[in-house]
């Protein structure tokens, strides 16, 4: 994965995470400061990395949906299974780079979403079997080892593109594309 793939997939977790309320909006501020930092260039990527911390509470909101355009990402709104499921991958990632343990993965999928979400139906059942593990056979690793598979299951799709489309001169370096 380039670097810029990186920074694109952390900036629309971070909107997604931001917008279901688990992140601040400086969060996604610093994210769009680590996508210019790695090369993604548009204009309203630099105004929401230009946003102050103290600026940011207020101004992200209608920045952040126009920066992702741009980039070619997509902004969920809250409400939706395809903003649940934008959160439920972001979480995941975050499982996979070490900034959430195995169980806090599930804990906090399992009390966002209960059982109602098809996607992230097993995080909530392996949630119940972290609560049951001295009455069965199971020990912590192995739970922990299919919280981390099952992430990893939710991390791998989908994937963003690498470079913004349709604004000229980003992106565009006169060479060809490859996703």
């Amino acid at each position: 994965m380039t670097s810029t793939e990186a920074a694109a997939i952390a900036l629309q977790d971070n909107a997604a995470l931001w917008s279901a309320g688990e992140i601040t909006a400086s969060e996604v501020v610093d994210a769009a400061c680590d996508a210019l930092v790695a090369g993604l260039d548009t204009p309203g990527l630099r105004i929401l990395a230009a946003c102050t911390r103290a600026e940011a509470d207020y101004d992200v909101h209608d920045v952040l949906p126009p920066a992702l355009q741009e980039l070619g990402l997509t902004f969920h709104p809250v409400a939706g299974e395809a903003a649940q499921e934008a959160v439920a991958r972001a979480l995941a990632r975050r499982l996979l780079a070490d900034d959430l343990k195995p169980w806090e993965l599930t804990f906090r999928i399992h009390q966002r979403y209960g059982h109602e979400l098809p996607l992230t139906e097993r995080l909530a059942e392996l949630d119940d079997e972290y609560d049951i593990l001295e009455y069965g056979d199971r020990t912590v690793d192995q739970i922990d080892a299919e919280v981390t598979a099952e992430a990893r299951r939710l991390a791998a799709h989908p994937r963003v593109p690498t470079e913004p489309e349709g604004i000229p001169g980003v992106g565009d370096q006169g060479n060809s594309r490859s996703r």
